[in-house]
């Protein structure tokens, strides 16, 4: 990839006979790049790595050529981090706890007040500023976990998971923020909701068992399983022995029986139609270890 600021060589981490991440070898430009994976793939562990929160067993990261296992102040003094598990004092307003943030990251009164403002406004938190963050929803304090990673201004920004639990509208509204975030930055999002990734990032980097399985962009990775992606109508009662045979990535109830959208060699059934591949397509093909991908 051109423009490479963040590279990791053959990244591994064992903890006891568990390799967690194994051999990964990236190259990370400006932009958002959506870490894909299944709960346990490894997702967390290489983000903690990256963080330098958690030394490599092998290999390295480098940060602007400097090696983060020997210099990990190049990498702390530029990141902002929001971890899957975000806490946050719950008796402070927004206001306090980013004060807070902002001067353990040693900014000054006036460039504190500054950041702090424009995340207010990114995050759409100024109405409720003044508020204890103990009686937010969880979308509003992942909205807070989002403005502290900023109030830096940082150059390396790692959101772990930052979507799950919240409905749909805090969903995209938190996408949204991640987008406007991601000029002139390395941006990563980890998580295993496909869709999200495919809203917002440039590149993809899937994860499966600790193993780096591919690095592409969206549309390329998509393009995997054109001409094996189809949509058909079948009964309901047979519906578990179309799951037998194919990897089925979507159902819908409808009235006439469950239209399933599946992954096959040839066509399954004299009523499928071949459709489109999605990211999400290949994403289930690719954990699946489908032949070619």
């Amino acid at each position: 990839m051109s423009d490479e600021r963040l590279r990791t060589e053959q990244l591994g981490k064992q903890y006891g006979d568990t390799w967690a991440v194994e051999d990964v070898t990236l190259e990370l430009g400006e932009g958002i790049h959506g870490l894909l994976g299944p709960n346990g793939a490894g997702k967390s562990t290489l983000l903690r790595t990256l963080t330098t929160l958690t030394q490599p067993t092998t290999g390295t990261a480098y940060w602007n050529g400097m090696d983060l296992t020997t210099t990990p102040d190049a990498v702390r003094s530029v990141l902002g981090y929001l971890p899957q598990s975000f806490g946050a004092y719950p008796e402070l307003t927004v206001v306090e706890f980013l004060e807070y943030v902002a001067t353990l990251r040693g900014l000054d009164d006036e460039t504190a007040s500054a950041r702090i403002e424009a995340q207010l406004e990114l995050t759409n938190l100024g109405d409720v500023r003044d508020e204890r963050i103990g009686t937010f929803s969880g979308g509003m304090r992942r909205r807070v976990g989002i403005a502290q990673a900023l109030v830096n201004d940082p150059d390396l920004l790692i959101v772990d998971e930052p979507t799950v639990g919240l409905d749909p509208e805090e969903r995209v509204r938190f996408r949204n923020v991640l987008s406007s975030a991601a000029d002139d930055r390395v941006v990563i999002l980890s998580t295993h909701i496909v869709p999200d990734v495919e809203a917002t990032a440039n590149t993809v980097a899937l994860l499966n068992n600790g193993e780096l399985v591919t690095h592409t962009d969206p549309e390329t990775l998509a393009e995997r399983v054109a001409g094996d992606v189809y949509e058909a109508v079948v009964p309901r009662a047979e519906l578990d022995t179309l799951r037998a045979q194919h990897q089925v990535c979507r159902t819908v109830q409808r009235s006439d029986g469950v239209e399933a959208r599946l992954l096959a060699g040839e066509r399954p059934t004299e009523t499928a139609d071949r459709v489109a591949p999605t990211l999400e397509d290949a994403y289930l093909a690719c954990i699946d270890g489908r032949e070619g991908l």
